[in-house]
């Protein structure tokens, strides 16, 4: 097994082991990541347009507000508002304003988009296994703790999202939200 110095064709050793772990983290999402885009083009859409269609499949038949989609998300995206738009306009999503409060867009999964997850739901749930299979039980859990508990170190884990990719907190019709000044995090 050829180690991530030999990869990256690097002479010099890391700096330290944290640099070596850091980097072989996200070697290995760039990995992981790559493998579920090839599965999801087949479908005409990226990884983040799918995991917007899972959230909000999860949500219905409630609709989500922006920023309750983007606190879900698997991956930091910097513009939500932008993303739906796409989204919108395959007709995957459908958008309406809150009744108790006009600011507030609320994003349902449309029947187009549902019947999209139900094709695509036999293929994704093999990944995990195709992807992770050679890993044993007991290495998958201990992955999985390691994990988390690396995400203990990032200051934004916990950070709520924006809309707009900026500072400030807006809900998705471009308002700002009362007294949010907050750094952006998805």
């Amino acid at each position: 097994m050829a180690g991530l110095k030999q990869e990256i064709a690097q002479q010099r050793p890391f700096a330290s082991a944290q640099e070596e772990a850091l980097l072989n983290l996200m070697r290995t999402a760039d990995c992981l990541n790559r493998a579920f885009h090839r599965t999801t083009r087949e479908w005409g859409i990226t990884n983040t347009q799918y995991n917007v269609l899972r959230i909000l499949r999860g949500a219905h038949p409630q609709g989500l507000a922006c920023s309750a989609i983007g606190s879900r998300m698997i991956t930091a995206e910097p513009d939500i508002t932008r993303l739906l738009a796409r989204l919108k306009t395959l007709k995957l999503i459908r958008q309406k304003r809150d009744h108790h409060d006009r600011r507030v867009v609320l994003t349902y999964v449309s029947d187009a988009g549902l019947e999209l997850l139900r094709q695509m739901d036999p293929v994704i749930q093999k990944l995990p296994q195709e992807l992770l299979g050679h890993l044993n039980e007991e290495d998958v859990r201990e992955f999985s703790r390691l994990l988390e508990l690396a995400r203990h170190g990032c200051d934004d884990a916990v950070a709520p999202p924006t809309c707009t990719g900026e500072g400030k907190t807006l809900s998705c019709d471009g308002t700002a939200a009362a007294g949010k000044d907050t750094a952006t995090a998805v």
